[in-house]
């Protein structure tokens, strides 16, 4: 299963934006990019490099491949809608998302690792692929043997300190370690800082 193992904070540092828990205090002390002199001049970033930059943020904040991303959007482009709210909402449905989104993980890249070894079972079924796009009705469960694992044993608190907000697309039950799948998540459930047109231009070149 390919993955970007690359660090999270120099990504996030790159991006100027936080895409792991971990970088706020790092970036609060080291706010230039990485190789890049602290006080540095910067000149205007052009339209083209705008758009990179918000196309790579939001690809590794969802921790995507290039070759993935592209697929993704080119499946946006074709559905009916605007493609870059179609965009954000195949990312939130993605089964890493939801764990994460649940508060069963404390980041996307710890919820991606929790499914794909394996812990969950959608709709009675194992799974290990964290690209799985969840849709309502589905539930998703933790397996009966991980529960027994430390990790899940201390779940409650692994959600208390996730400060994950309330969707209307899912809801999850930790002392059952359930997940349900309610709807579709909207627009203004996804990352609010995201500039999601940036991404569609940048793929319209």
């Amino acid at each position: 299963m390919a993955r970007d193992v690359s660090p999270i904070v120099k990504q996030s540092r790159r991006e100027g934006y936080a895409l792991h828990p971990k970088a706020h205090k790092i970036m609060a002390r080291k706010t230039s990019a990485p190789g890049q002199a602290p006080n540095a001049r910067q000149g205007k970033p052009s339209l083209y490099l705008t758009q990179l930059r918000e196309k790579q943020k939001v690809r590794r904040l969802y921790g995507l491949l290039e070759k993935q991303f592209a697929r993704l959007m080119d499946e946006a482009t074709r559905q009916e809608g605007l493609s870059g709210e179609n965009l954000l909402q195949m990312l939130e449905q993605r089964m890493d998302n939801a764990v994460y989104r649940a508060g069963f993980a404390p980041s996307r890249r710890a919820a991606r690792q929790l499914v794909g070894h394996g812990h969950f079972m959608l709709n009675g079924r194992r799974v290990d692929i964290p690209s799985i796009r969840m849709k309502p009705g589905d539930e998703l469960e933790v397996r009966a043997k991980s529960t027994k694992s430390e990790y899940f044993k201390n779940l409650d608190e692994v959600v208390k300190t996730s400060s994950q907000p309330t969707l209307g697309w899912l809801k999850s039950d930790p002392k059952k370690m359930t997940i349900s799948i309610t709807g579709k998540p909207t627009r203004e459930e996804a990352e609010p800082e995201i500039n999601e047109q940036l991404i569609v231009e940048y793929y319209s070149r």
